[in-house]
């Protein structure tokens, strides 16, 4: 491991190796090896046994990006069958055909998958317009559901989703998949201890820098409407003509999907609030531009948004701060900082880090200071007055480890969200993102988009799950 320079020289490095069950949260560490260096690093295993017992019978409906890769994971969990696929493009159904075989079941039309009695679950992977519509009519006929976020499409949509699954004795899961990672769970643990003092904001910035990663997604070659169900795609809405555009990057589009807001700021708040336990904001601004994507898209491609979380006995108040930049100079990069006052906790990709800066008791003379402008006399009185009240050791600012945790190389957050669901299918204990965390945490992102478009602050009440009339 590369060494970090330090303003300490006195930090140790101790590497540690942990073991963790995911279900029932991290374990202590153990001391694996110690040698000289300026930080800690511990690496967090994972175990997860899972029951062979009743086999699960799935259906995946919305067979594009997301859907192929849940479909990966759900088939990763023992037990689990793929018996049928819908989309509304023959293609996906043809390749769903190449990947999983003849004997699964292939259709157009939703409610086929739902009336059918060997489906016990579905995973819904639609375009964001469709999730809150097929989500309760799955709920409503018996189905477990996994439902891609954000959870709904329009906040109005919110209500019926949460009345659908109280009515259920079904299992509804959200599908943001940094609610099961354990360096979310870590990082969770060290804010609750309260390693870096008290909470007071945090900045969270999920960045691109590629076509691919600005929903610019490669095109079939026989789009068209004899090969795309158009009209079922917008049934409910003012007829228009088929769009390949509107369908197969239907991202970029606000009839169809959420914007930067519902696809990526749902990530950064699913992690902020699985980590501070929060309900959520009580204001929400949001700004932005289209500023390299100008494909016909009607969402912007830059976005920042600021958030209010007032103190709760879950948390004091904090400030967050989100932004995404599709044609970020960094590269690209994804960073959520929680920043107390007593140092910060950085959580990305697949480690943490916490790194401390701790006040002396004594609040500091001399330097930057307006000490040196006074009289020498007066000076040398201010200093031995300063001296007597604060030893050597009040001036010293403290010195604590700062630590990096790291997740093993096999571990898959993704597949970890997964087996999570089906445990709760098999066992009917409450899943790890039911229908209120996915809401409270969609809403306030949708918020931004209404923010953005109207030019104004959102409040919102995250005790009611509303939008306040001011």
């Amino acid at each position: 491991m590369s060494k970090r320079t330090t303003s300490s020289s006195r930090r140790n490095f101790i590497r540690q190796i942990s073991g963790t069950t995911l279900a029932l949260g991290l374990g202590s560490m153990s001391v694996f090896a110690a040698e000289d260096d300026q930080i800690q690093e511990q690496i967090l295993r994972y175990q997860k046994s899972t029951s062979l017992n009743d086999r699960i019978n799935i259906a995946v409906i919305g067979l594009g990006i997301m859907g192929h890769n849940n479909v990966n994971s759900a088939l990763k969990v023992p037990g689990v069958q793929l018996v049928a696929a819908c989309d509304l493009y023959s293609g996906r159904l043809e390749r769903a055909k190449e990947l999983f075989g003849n004997d699964i079941y292939l259709t157009k039309d939703y409610r086929e998958i739902l009336n059918r009695k060997d489906v016990d679950a579905v995973i819904i992977a639609t375009g964001d317009h469709w999730h809150a519509r097929i989500t309760t009519e799955a709920l409503q006929k018996e189905k477990h559901v996994y439902c891609e976020k954000p959870m709904v499409h329009l906040i109005k949509e919110g209500a019926g989703i949460l009345a659908a699954e109280k009515a259920s004795n079904k299992i509804l899961q959200i599908g943001s998949q940094r609610v099961s990672s354990i360096i979310y769970a870590k990082a969770r643990e060290l804010y609750k201890s309260g390693e870096i003092g008290k909470l007071n904001m945090v900045n969270a910035i999920y960045d691109r820098q590629d076509a691919l990663g600005a929903w610019q997604y490669t095109m079939p070659t026989d789009g068209s409407p004899e090969t795309v169900d158009w009209d079922k795609y917008i049934a409910g809405m003012p007829k228009t003509p088929f769009d390949p555009m509107k369908f197969f990057r239907w991202r970029n589009y606000r009839q169809f999907g959420t914007g930067i807001a519902g696809d990526l700021f749902v990530h950064l708040l699913s992690g902020t609030h699985v980590i501070t336990g929060s309900k959520g904001p009580k204001s929400i601004f949001s700004s932005g531009q289209l500023s390299k994507w100008k494909d016909g898209r009607d969402v912007p491609d830059v976005v920042t948004g600021i958030m209010e979380y007032p103190e709760t006995t879950e948390h004091p108040a904090f400030q967050l701060t989100l932004q995404v930049n599709f044609i970020s100079g960094t590269g690209g990069s994804e960073l959520v900082r929680f920043v107390g006052d007593e140092g910060i906790i950085d959580v990305g990709g697949d480690r943490l880090t916490v790194r401390h800066n701790i006040l002396p008791k004594a609040p500091g003379i001399g330097g930057w200071d307006a000490l040196g402008t006074y009289p020498q006399a007066m000076q040398d009185s201010i200093l031995q007055q300063y001296n007597t009240k604060y030893s050597s050791e009040d001036q010293k600012r403290p010195v604590k480890l700062d630590i990096i945790y790291k997740q093993p190389e096999e571990y898959d957050e993704h597949l970890a969200h997964h087996a999570n669901f089906f445990d709760s299918v098999r066992s009917g204990k409450p899943v790890v993102e039911d229908a209120e965390f996915g809401f409270r945490a969609a809403a306030p992102c949708l918020a931004c988009n209404e923010s953005y478009y109207k030019k104004k602050i959102i409040y919102w009440d995250p005790e009611k799950m509303k939008i306040k009339n001011t």
